[in-house]
C-alpha cells in the first residue's frame, strides 16, 4: 500500500476542523508519542502529524478526509500497550483521543455508565465507588484509557470472578474509516439481532473504527473484601493448586500466582517489604462479599484446601493497610522488572488453567538452556501468563538470537498445550507472526475479510494484528 505523503494543504485542513494548538507537526511532537511501554529502539516512530481531538465529529471528519486521500491513521490513548498497537509504524497522522475524557451519564437505574474513550480506568473505578458501584475490570495498568482497555478486550486480575472487558461494554459509538458515526447496541442487557458488531470492535485494536463512546456496564459494590497471601516451597505445588481452588465451592475474585524472584524485585523497585519472605512462590486470592462472615465463610474452605496440599501457610489480609502493602507490589511487577534490566520483551499467552504448571515448566528449562533470565507471573484462574526475556549485560547481537528462539519455543508450547499467543495485551505489531502461526491461514484470511469490509483502503491502523 503507498500512502499520501502530508503536506501543507493537508495541514491546513486539520487545523481547521481541530484547531491550530491541537495540531501538532513532526519536530514539535513529543518522543512519547513514539513508542508504547515496550517499544525496541529501533522500532520507535514519530507520526508525521499529531493531531488532537475533542469530538466525534472531529474523528469523523480527519478520518473521512485520511480516507480519501490515502493517508494512515494511527488511534492512541495513553499509550501504555506492550505490542506497539498505538506506535504510528507508516507515519501519517496520529489521532490523539486523550482529551476526550468526560464521564457523561451514570444511569443508576440501568447500572450504566457512558463515558468517552480517554477517561483513566482509576477513574472510572473511583466514581462508580463514590457512589456505590463497582466497575469490575482491573487490568495492572490503572493509568490507561478505556479505549485502550476496549481495544484490547483488557483482563487484569478480577477476571477469576467477574470476567474481562467485554463482559462489562453494553453499547459503542463508533467512526468508521469513511467518516460515519454509528451507535451500536445501547444499554440494553442483551442482543440477539444480527452480526454483532460491538464484540468485533471490542479487541480489534484500533484497525476496524474508531471508538469514541462507551456505555459500560456497573455492578453493585461489594461491601467487603478480603485477601490471602499463601507461600509454597515451589512454583509448581502452587500452580498445581488453582484447579482445586478453583473447583471448590466459591469463586474467588482473583487467583494471581508470583515468583518469589518477581517479589524481590517489586520490593526493590517500590522500597517496600513485602509481608512475606518466606517462599519460593506464592498464590494471592482474593474473595469479596456483603459482609465480613460471608467472606471469612468463603475462604476458610479455600485456606484449608491449599494448606492440605503443600502450601506452607495462610497469611489473611483483612485490613485496608494490608490489602495495600500486597496488592501495591503485585500492581508494581511489570514497572519493577523493567526498572531492573536493559531491555526485554513479554510473553503474554493463555493456556488451559490445567495446563500452567506444563507450560512453567517448559518456562524455567529455558532459562536454564538460554541462560537469560526469565520473569513470570500470572493472572493464574483463568491461564494468563505474562513471562518476560530479560537482556541485563547480553550483547545485543546475542540477546536477539536467543529472545528470537526462546519467543518461538514458548508460543509453540502454548499451542501445543491449546492455549493462544495472547491473553489481554493484544497483538499489535509486535506478535502478528505468532498470531498467524497460532489461529492458522483460514482464520487469518476471515480477519483480513472482516478488515477489508470495515477498511477497504486500510488507512486505519495499518500493519496491526494482520
Amino acid at each position: 500500500m503507498t500512502y499520501k505523503t502530508i503536506g501543507p494543504e493537508d495541514l491546513k485542513y486539520l487545523r481547521g476542523v481541530c484547531g491550530d494548538s491541537n495540531v501538532i507537526t513532526r519536530d514539535a511532537i513529543s518522543e512519547d508519542y513514539s513508542h508504547d511501554e515496550m517499544t525496541p529502539e529501533n522500532l520507535k516512530k514519530k507520526p508525521d502529524v499529531l493531531v488532537k481531538v475533542t469530538s466525534s465529529g472531529q474523528v469523523s471528519k480527519v478520518l473521512k478526509y485520511a480516507s480519501d486521500n490515502c493517508i494512515p491513521v494511527t488511534p492512541r490513548g495513553q499509550g501504555t500497550g506492550l505490542v506497539m498497537g498505538a506506535v504510528p509504524i507508516h507515519g501519517g497522522i496520529m489521532l490523539d483521543l486523550t482529551p476526550m475524557n468526560k464521564i457523561l451519564e451514570l444511569d443508576a437505574d440501568n447500572m450504566t455508565l457512558v463515558v468517552e474513550p480517554g477517561v483513566l480506568i482509576m477513574e472510572v473505578r473511583a466514581f462508580a465507588e463514590e457512589r456505590g458501584l463497582y466497575y469490575p475490570p482491573m487490568p495492572g495498568e490503572k493509568s490507561a484509557s478505556i479505549g485502550g482497555n476496549v481495544s484490547t478486550n483488557a483482563g487484569g486480575m478480577t477476571a477469576v470472578k467477574y470476567g474481562v472487558t467485554r463482559d462489562y461494554v453494553r453499547g459503542l459509538e463508533i467512526v468508521t474509516p469513511a467518516g460515519d458515526i454509528i451507535e451500536i447496541e445501547g444499554k440494553i442487557a442483551k442482543n440477539s439481532s444480527g452480526y454483532s458488531l460491538k464484540n468485533l470492535i471490542i479487541g480489534s485494536e484500533g484497525t476496524l473504527a474508531v471508538i469514541t463512546k462507551i456505555i459500560l456496564r456497573l455492578v453493585a459494590l461489594p461491601k467487603k473484601t478480603i485477601s490471602l497471601l499463601i507461600p509454597y516451597p515451589d512454583p509448581i505445588t502452587a500452580i498445581k493448586n488453582v484447579p482445586l481452588i478453583l473447583k471448590d465451592k466459591v469463586t474467588p475474585v482473583a487467583v494471581e500466582f508470583m515468583e518469589g524472584d518477581v517479589i524481590k524485585i517489586a520490593e526493590e523497585y517500590l522500597g517496600k517489604k513485602f509481608p512475606d519472605h518466606s517462599a519460593q512462590a506464592y498464590l494471592l486470592l482474593s474473595f469479596d462479599g456483603a459482609t465480613k462472615d460471608q467472606v471469612q465463610r468463603d475462604y476458610e474452605g479455600v485456606a484449608s484446601l491449599c494448606l492440605k496440599n503443600g502450601a506452607l501457610d495462610v497469611l489473611i489480609s483483612d485490613t485496608q493497610e494490608r490489602q495495600d502493602a500486597i496488592w501495591s507490589a503485585r500492581s508494581a511487577f511489570l514497572e519493577g522488572i523493567k526498572a531492573s534490566t536493559t531491555e526485554m520483551d513479554e510473553c503474554d499467552v493463555v493456556v488451559p488453567i490445567s495446563k500452567i504448571a506444563d507450560f512453567l515448566m517448559h518456562k524455567v528449562n529455558l532459562e536454564k538452556k538460554y541462560e537469560l533470565r526469565v520473569r513470570s507471573f500470572a493472572h493464574a484462574g483463568d491461564g494468563n501468563l505474562h513471562v518476560y526475556i530479560l537482556k541485563d549485560d547480553v550483547d545485543f547481537t546475542t540477546w536477539k538470537e536467543k529472545l528470537e528462539t526462546i519467543m518461538q519455543s514458548l508460543y509453540d508450547k502454548a499451542r501445543e498445550l491449546g492455549g493462544q499467543v495472547s491473553g489481554e495485551h493484544g497483538i499489535g505489531f509486535m506478535k502478528k507472526t505468532f498470531l498467524a502461526e497460532s489461529v492458522g491461514p483460514a482464520a487469518m484470511a476471515l480477519m483480513r475479510g472482516i478488515k477489508k469490509v470495515f477498511d477497504p483502503k486500510n488507512i486505519l491502523n495499518p500493519g496491526k494484528i494482520i
